[in-house]
């Protein structure tokens, strides 16, 4: 297995827990843009990622270099933050943008489009609806559990908190209101 990452901290972190766990091995990493990784074309039997290409800014090159990469028959399979069915506002998106530092939204549509223009076979492409539930749980923990954490981190500084958790109380909104969702898709390439 070959993991991709463009920040040095987050290669370092995968080699450490794969060094932990006895897997060094068996995974390697390579520090690289998604959508330009240097790997060989065809070469992937699937490839995989969990709510991180809403940090990639050109989706449409991400999913050209997935496709790229994945053998014929083989699987891209991923879920990510997306625009819901209800459309976000500019002031909503500019807000969630800058809070959570993606630089573009896709939609579950528009995942499934690129997908299908790179000639795969797109299975799924759908709200998770597990998100709100999600968001919940992390609130919770912040005021029930990882309040000393949570401060420790941004240098016990009560009035980041109370903003950082209100954002995060934003993002909840956004979720139940159907602007914002987890995607989850699986595609097929031909």
């Amino acid at each position: 297995m070959v993991g991709v990452d463009a920040s040095e901290e987050m290669i370092e972190r995968g080699r450490r827990r794969c060094q932990e766990e006895g897997l060094a091995d068996r995974i390697s990493f390579v520090l690289a843009d998604a959508c330009q990784s240097g790997l060989p074309s065809a070469s992937a039997d699937f490839v995989w990622s969990e709510d991180a290409w809403c940090y990639v800014a050109d989706k449409t090159r991400l999913i050209a270099e997935a496709a790229r990469i994945v053998k014929p028959g083989g699987v891209i399979a991923f879920t990510d933050w997306v625009e819901g069915p209800s459309a976000l506002s500019e002031a909503e998106a500019q807000r969630l943008l800058g809070l959570m530092k993606f630089p573009s939204f896709e939609s579950i549509p528009g995942y499934a489009r690129l997908l299908t223009e790179r000639g795969c076979k797109v299975t799924a492409a759908e709200d998770t609806g597990r998100f709100a539930s999600y968001i919940e749980l992390f609130l919770n923990m912040i005021d029930m559990q990882l309040t000393y954490d949570a401060l420790r981190i941004i240098g016990f500084n009560t009035q980041m908190f109370e903003l950082m958790r209100g954002e995060f109380a934003f993002v909840g909104e956004l979720v139940r209101a159907g602007k914002l969702a987890q995607g989850r898709f699986v595609a097929r390439r031909s």
